[in-house]
């Protein structure tokens, strides 16, 4: 079976003035389709970096990072943002939903930019918000929600292009440990129906939920090691 993602050799460094800061320092790894990985490491390891670079929010220094066998590396920013809409779904820890909008039209947002009609993306959008419990909320703004069902809204708005990839990163950090659980068990169900889920975190029981773990430290996966 071919890998969803491959990374050969990942580097990225960053300029500060006259200085040079090294984030990854040759990354190897190689992701299979319906994979559910959890990246651990502690603070400043890399590994918020290794994400935003597989989820083309950012680019290596060099290596070469393949997409379904598409050699990302080389892609130009059309096609980066193309493969950010539909192929990929974002989950951050602050849930990064518009203040303004209601729920249903945060969801919405993806399937504006991909060219859905208005009828098209909100009945989308209104399947996705049901799924993950929150189809009697529809019209609620964020801070009308829990945490938690802020970041269940933030799940909808990543699964809502049905993407290949869903990349996590801290998605329990600003939760309770029963509202962590509920997002933890929909992720285990999104998975189940074939999503790949790459989580960043550095909580253990967060990895445990998961099938595999990459561990990174200073840059590199420690030992070269997947669990």
């Amino acid at each position: 079976m071919n890998p969803l993602i491959k990374l050969n050799d990942i580097k990225k460094e960053y300029k500060l003035g006259k200085i040079t800061v090294p984030a990854l320092n040759g990354i190897d790894l190689e992701i299979f389709r319906s994979d559910f990985l959890s990246i651990m490491g502690p603070s400043g390891s890399g590994k918020s970096t290794l994400m935003h670079i597989m989820g083309c929010l950012d680019t290596a220094t060099s290596g070469d990072y393949y997409l379904n066998r598409e050699e990302v590396s080389k892609m130009k920013k059309t096609k980066l943002a193309e493969v950010r809409n539909n192929q990929i779904g974002f989950v951050f820890q602050t849930f990064n939903l518009l203040p303004h909008l209601n729920i249903l039209k945060n969801v919405e947002l993806p399937l504006m930019y991909a060219g859905f009609s208005p009828h098209k993306r909100r009945k989308r959008a209104k399947e996705v918000l049901t799924e993950v419990g929150l189809g009697d909320r529809l019209r609620h703004k964020p801070t009308e929600l829990s945490g938690g069902q802020r970041q269940r809204v933030a799940i909808a708005r990543a699964i809502v292009n049905n993407p290949s990839i869903i990349l996590a990163d801290e998605p329990t950090g600003n939760l309770d440990t029963t509202s962590g659980n509920d997002i933890l068990s929909i992720f285990s169900q999104l998975h189940e129906q074939g999503h790949t889920i790459i989580i960043v975190t550095h909580d253990q029981a967060v990895a445990n939920r998961s099938n595999k773990i990459v561990k990174i430290v200073d840059g590199l996966i420690e030992n070269g090691d997947i669990s």
